[in-house]
């Protein structure tokens, strides 16, 4: 497409976006949009909570509906899904637990990114505690799952290690793990050797 013919395409892309208005806040508009965002996602009933409330202060601005209102529909839709278990605190901090530990996030992290979700303390706790019955020491083996994602310490060319030793344990500690653990990763032998005391749990 030539530059011209390019630049008016976007220019109506841009101005129907502007034209196009929110929809406007009613029981069934929230409730078909909370069920398509938990399509994609798996949420809290706190993050839910929120979703919906800025379609309702979209609605508010553009179409003059009640702010309290809306926040009373809201509340009661968050309420009937929870009690049909579309959404669950229990089952998604699990889950982001899990897939956070994967990635390798440190307990102080994972606790961190579930309370800024709406997660309570108790939902974590519980949801950290059963990760420290399937792992043997978790932080431990999430430390070694940043450090092979990120390849630092034992990942890295032999060559290189001395060098960028003090730039990996930085980067471990800046992700919440402890120095104690941050220098077992990082001064490993080698990739196997920590890839066998991850599975064995024999860190400590």
């Amino acid at each position: 497409m030539e530059s011209g013919r390019y630049k008016e395409f976007m220019d109506d892309v841009h101005k129907s976006r502007r034209r196009r208005k929110p929809r406007k806040a009613t029981p069934k508009s929230l409730e078909n949009a909370a069920i398509a965002y938990l399509g994609r996602f798996s949420s809290s009933c706190a993050n839910l909570e929120r979703v919906l409330m800025r379609r309702v202060e979209k609605s508010v601005r553009h179409h003059g509906t009640d702010a309290q209102e809306g926040a009373a529909m809201v509340k009661s839709l968050v309420a009937k899904l929870a009690g049909a278990g579309l959404v669950n605190d229990r089952q998604y901090a699990e889950g982001r637990v899990l897939s956070l530990h994967r990635r390798g996030a440190s307990s102080r992290l994972i606790r961190a990114k579930l309370a800024e979700k709406g997660v309570g303390a108790a939902e974590i706790d519980r949801a950290l505690t059963t990760l420290a019955e399937e792992a043997p020491d978790p932080d431990f083996a999430a430390a070694a799952a940043l450090a092979r994602r990120r390849r630092l310490g034992p990942y890295r060319a032999a060559a290189d290690r001395p060098d960028r030793r003090e730039r990996d344990l930085a980067a471990l500690a800046r992700a919440g793990f402890g120095y104690d653990i941050a220098r077992a990763v990082i001064d490993a032998a080698n990739a196997d050797e920590l890839e066998t005391v991850s599975r064995e749990g024999s860190f400590r």
